[in-house]
């Protein structure tokens, strides 16, 4: 039986069991996913990113709490690091969360990096169909938070909040660092602690050295990727360009919580208003197809060479005795089983 009413219906069990089926690659998930593809659209994605120790899975408890206030249904993927002995997710994010247990209205899943670049598992932007297409109105992405390849982010989400936190380090890593320049919200968590203005004022003095009306470039799934800064308004007047707010919270207290739900509503007002939303939809669509066209052609490529000739020609390489440019001209070349 199709998961897909299941799953449309919101039942808890059909969305973990789909959700598995995506990450092990099941041929039936790929179909469940298919037909509930129509129903989605409609959720809020917001990506949480930034240096691990931030205290980024407490915000997002805290998050999770505050729309859960407001009456939204909240599915939270959380993307952990892979086990290297089962290569299941380690699961330290959800159990950070336990307090949001029992709640019908929140989802929360954990989900394996496997190895993938950037923190974003395989199967992230799959997941999030699903809970949306189950009626979840906000959807929570947090991810490894492991440097600048964190940019993943900017491709999936509608909203990109980066967390930090004094006493990492110099701050003067917050103005060389990539990952902020997809920033739409900055987060100054663990606020009560000495050196946060000192992280506050750096991050100001980042944002006044930007010209927020270029787009943003990001790395996203080995392309270039632009996120435009702001596009024509319905109206026709050319809107004010976005400069990213910086709230400062103590997450594990709650406080300035409520200052980072207002700054994402006003982001999403703003997107809405001058027709951004679509304009990233768009793009993250076509970079989401040129993905799985690479992943595709990769894997029959591959299926055109024995293992026993893609070894002896990767171990030409190792031994200096080929270049990899060379390797990946005789491997595409290729045409035996």
């Amino acid at each position: 039986m199709s998961l897909t009413e299941p799953i449309l219906r919101g039942e808890r069990r059909a969305i973990a069991r789909q959700i598995s089926g995506i990450e092990n690659n099941r041929p039936e998930a790929r179909q469940v996913l298919a037909e509930l593809y129509p129903h989605t659209g409609q959720a809020y994605l917001v990506g949480l990113t930034g240096a691990p120790g931030t205290g980024k899975s407490t915000l997002v408890n805290e998050l999770a709490k505050a729309y859960r206030r407001e009456n939204k249904t909240v599915a939270i993927i959380s993307v952990d690091p892979t086990s290297p002995f089962s290569g299941g997710a380690i699961l330290g994010d959800r159990i950070r969360m336990a307090d949001l247990a029992g709640d019908p209205g929140v989802f929360v899943r954990s989900m394996a990096t496997r190895g993938s670049l950037g923190g974003l598992a395989r199967a992230t932007a799959d997941a999030a169909k699903v809970f949306d297409a189950a009626g979840f109105e906000i959807i929570l992405i947090e991810t490894v938070g492991v440097g600048q390849a964190e940019v993943e982010i900017a491709g999936l989400a509608h909203s990109v909040v980066v967390v930090e936190a004094p006493g990492l380090g110099d701050e003067v890593q917050a103005i060389k660092a990539g990952i902020l320049e997809i920033a739409d919200v900055f987060v100054v968590n663990k606020a009560d602690r000495e050196g946060a203005s000192r992280t506050v004022a750096a991050l100001t003095m980042m944002l006044d050295l930007t010209d927020h009306s270029l787009p943003k470039t990001v790395f996203h799934h080995g392309q270039l990727m632009e996120v435009a800064a702001t596009v024509g308004s319905p109206s026709g007047a050319e809107p004010a360009a976005w400069r990213p707010p910086i709230c400062k919270t103590v997450a594990t207290q709650g406080q300035g919580i409520a200052e980072v739900v207002a700054a994402l509503a006003e982001h999403r007002t703003y997107q809405l208003n001058n027709g951004m939303l679509v304009q990233r939809e768009r793009e993250r669509l076509i970079f989401e197809i040129q993905q799985m066209l690479k992943e595709r052609l990769l894997a029959g490529l591959l299926a055109k060479a024995s293992p026993e000739e893609v070894n002896k020609i990767l171990e030409q390489v190792v031994e200096r005795q080929l270049d990899p440019f060379a390797a990946v001209e005789i491997l595409a070349k290729v045409d035996v089983k």
